[in-house]
């Protein structure tokens, strides 16, 4: 099994941090479709091999138990892989790889003997705070194996109530974001299928539900969304919609919702639509599954269960016929339609609840700062076309629709880009304030010959991060680059290696990057870093009495152009 560039550079990413972090853990950041699973089959076997480890691989499903432990047989298929979980019939300890479900392992660590590195798929899960099943599990491994390191592969690091899902020891088991691949650079390459979002035909109005635990109350939910207009309404939008759609696939907001969806597409157009719940027996919900995936069910609706671990890469609608509150349900939603499947050109979202306006596109989601309220909604709807598309247009790219010039702002405020959302044929400029900096020493993958070099990470969003590398150890146009680079952040002199420079920045001898603005031309995969706004100089390490007075360094002293460097 090849993997992808972007796999091979999170699989780097990991060791990285763990080579150079004596404790914490990382975290990897990929959506929904990019192949979480082979990074983690990737992650076995090297430390396997390589260093003789020993691995448990933890999921919360059966299914994503199920999809490593065949992904591992693909990548090495030499490797001793035993599975442990109740759901598939399995108890196998004394591997070198275990592959199990939580709820089976989670009372059993001393029975797994040593283990070095655990892999939690899914890792969003891990709760915040409090005891829990993947808490008691790490805690009685670190018990046996007190070196052991914890390595967290998710789409969304993020909870709703608690924010990022990484943070500092020994509150938080993951510590940092160590690689993330984004949505729309996936996309871009061809990786992940492309999104149209419509808002739906009835969009209920949510504005007088109440809160409980940070999401919309499920009563009250299911009461108003199983309104019977609401729900013949989109019903007929659906279908409208998807004549040239193969395979739909239906959040509900409650079974008996569920349920009135699947009567009123029955009685009403004369289409069937297979329902699945947590309830429905696993026969059942084996065969309107297989069905739904081989083509022969167009339409299948459930509630709470075709989210995490669902893999139907034909599915080319999504409709949102539930509201919530949850930037990580509304993630896995919509992303039951990023995978490509042959015949498949874009997935449809029809949304219903007004999740797309309330959370922003999946590749850039907003999270409402936890002691205000959301601020003005980052996309908006064409009454022309229903398209949800960025706040920024002034015409619909969809239909041509022109919108009125917009208000002044009140109260001295001013536009922000951050209102630009990714995707539109807007500007592609755009700058962001810098929450943290880290530094890394980067080796590349697969070429054990490269020099080394130190990448910068600008962390902007809870799960977002701009990156650029630094050549301190090349000649000529990256060599000079990198001291331009350096020069206007310190007043140290240039270090002689990537090591030295990685210590220095983390001893505090570069500024501070306050805001950084990023650039994507036409044909370009990836933004850049194309300038920074950075704080003052800090002092000598060494001596700060005797620093000496640097000039500021506002342009390019050498001349060089804003390419990419050629490493």
């Amino acid at each position: 099994m090849q993997l992808r560039a972007y796999q091979s550079d999170a699989v780097d990413a990991v060791w990285s941090f763990i080579r150079e972090h004596d404790d914490g853990n990382p975290a990897v950041v990929l959506p929904t479709g990019s192949g979480k699973t082979h990074v983690i089959a990737e992650l076995c076997r090297e430390a396997v091999e390589s260093w003789n480890g020993r691995v448990l691989v933890v999921a919360h499903v059966k299914e994503l138990v199920e999809q490593a432990a065949d992904k591992l047989r693909a990548v090495a298929p030499g490797l001793p892989v035993g599975v442990f979980s109740a759901g598939l019939g399995r108890r196998d300890l004394g591997y070198s790889v275990t592959i199990a479900g939580i709820q089976s392992i989670y009372q059993r660590a001393h029975d797994l003997g040593p283990i070095d590195l655990v892999i939690v798929d899914e890792a969003h899960l891990i709760p915040p705070d409090g005891e829990g099943m993947y808490r008691r599990l790490l805690t009685d491994i670190a018990q046996v194996t007190p070196h052991r390191r914890v390595v967290g592969l998710t789409a969304t690091p993020y909870r709703m109530k608690t924010g990022d899902i990484c943070g500092p020891a020994p509150d938080n088991i993951l510590t940092e974001v160590c690689f993330e691949a984004g949505v729309r650079e996936l996309i871009v390459a061809d990786y992940l299928c492309p999104l149209k979002s419509r808002a739906g035909a009835a969009i209920a109005d949510t504005s007088e539900l109440h809160v409980r635990g940070g999401e919309f109350v499920q009563g009250e939910v299911e009461q108003l969304m199983g309104e019977t207009g609401l729900v013949e309404a989109a019903c007929t939008d659906i279908v409208r919609q998807t004549e040239q759609r193969s395979a739909v696939l239906i959040f509900a907001a409650g079974v008996a919702h569920g349920e009135q969806i699947a009567r009123t597409l029955l009685e009403q157009h004369g289409v069937e639509c297979g329902f699945v719940t947590g309830e429905t027996p696993t026969d059942e919900r084996d065969e309107l599954i297989g069905r739904f995936k081989a083509g022969r069910l167009k339409y299948l609706a459930n509630v709470n269960v075709l989210t995490t671990g669902f893999d139907a890469p034909n599915v080319d609608c999504v409709a949102m016929l539930r509201p919530t509150l949850s930037p990580g349900l509304y993630y896995q939603m919509v992303g039951r339609g990023f995978r490509l499947h042959p015949g498949k050109t874009d997935c449809l979202v029809l949304d219903f609840g007004g999740n797309v306006v309330r959370h922003g596109p999946v590749d850039d989601i907003r999270l409402a700062a936890s002691d205000r309220a959301p601020g003005e909604a980052p996309a908006k709807e064409c009454p022309g076309c229903h398209a949800l598309i960025a706040t920024g247009y002034a015409v619909c790219p969809e239909c041509g629709h022109e919108f009125p010039p917009r208000e002044a702002a009140t109260h001295g405020a001013v536009a922000s880009d951050d209102e630009v959302l990714s995707g539109g044929d807007g500007p592609t400029k755009r700058t962001e304030r810098v929450i943290e900096t880290a530094y890394y020493v980067h080796y590349k993958h697969g070429e054990p010959a490269a020099r080394p070099t130190m990448r910068v990470e600008y962390r902007v969003g809870f799960s977002r991060w701009h990156r650029e590398w630094v050549c301190i150890e090349h000649d000529g146009y990256a060599r000079r680059k990198a001291e331009h680079w350096w020069r206007a952040r310190s007043v140290e002199p240039f270090p002689g290696s990537v090591e030295e420079a990685v210590e220095l920045a983390r001893a505090g001898a570069l500024a501070a990057t306050e805001s950084v603005t990023v650039e994507k031309k036409p044909g370009d995969q990836w933004e850049r870093v194309v300038a920074c706004d950075l704080g003052d100089k800090p002092p000598r390490l060494d001596d700060p009495d005797a620093a000496p007075e640097y000039a500021a360094v506002a342009s390019n002293t050498y001349g060089i152009p804003d390419d990419e460097i050629p490493f």
